[in-house]
């Protein structure tokens, strides 16, 4: 594979062979970052767990103290005071059987969150076909399914991010922007590897986590030592 001029130069700020502290992976990453655009920054992680396995799936939600850097658009699926509390944490649309209805028949996906209550689940339940595929379907083990929606979505625009195991057992999360700076992205890395280690199943076995990378959207890998996060 080629790549261009900007990740080649890049490259060379990058030693493969080594283990970076975060504090240090996290500046020269913020390096890495190039492009025109103001580059996210992505931790991924790899488990020693098997998530072909129910007991061994690592899943969960948190909110990050700096934020992604992102809008986020969060829409809310709910009736009564549970709907005006979504307007009034600032949800760009709430609706009941309506909006279950233009997302099922028009194929609405122009959002980023959906929270709803669990009164709602039997209606929302009929999207997974449309909204599963994207990311979209709320889950309460995520905090998007839950009876306190203006909460979700306070927190939705605030920075949660959701974490999960991919088939090969990695979780990708993106920790900021490249401007936050490498102080403000170690301090959301921290949070996320908290979070993932706290969420260790007890059928998980040996070492937890194999392996932790950081990257700009459109820079080289660059290895994290997981040893001061307690594994």
């Amino acid at each position: 594979m080629k790549h261009g001029k900007h990740y080649t130069e890049s490259k060379k700020l990058v030693d493969r062979t080594k283990t970076y502290e975060s504090e240090e992976a996290l500046a020269i990453c913020c390096q890495t970052a190039k492009a025109k655009f103001d580059e996210t920054i992505e931790l991924h992680v790899r488990l020693g767990v098997d998530s072909r396995h129910a007991d061994q799936q690592v899943r969960g939600a948190v909110v990050l103290p700096h934020g992604t850097g992102k809008t986020v658009r969060v829409i809310a699926i709910a009736k009564g005071d549970a709907a005006k509390a979504a307007e009034e944490a600032g949800a760009i649309m709430v609706g009941d059987a309506d909006l279950v209805a233009k997302i099922q028949n028009e194929g609405f996906v122009d959002f980023d969150v959906l929270v709803t209550t669990p009164d709602m689940m039997g209606q929302v339940g009929r999207l997974g076909k449309v909204l599963g595929p994207r990311g979209l379907m709320p889950n309460p083990k995520a905090g998007t399914v839950t009876p306190d929606v203006g909460r979700a979505v306070r927190e939705a625009m605030a920075g949660k991010i959701e974490y999960r195991l991919d088939k090969q057992n990695i979780i990708h999360v993106p920790i900021g922007k490249a401007s936050f700076g490498a102080e403000k992205l170690g301090e959301n890395l921290k949070t996320v590897m908290d979070a993932i280690v706290k969420a260790k199943p007890a059928a998980a076995k040996g070492q937890y986590i194999r392996s932790a990378t950081v990257a700009s959207t459109m820079g080289p890998g660059i290895r994290v030592s997981a040893n001061k996060f307690g594994v």
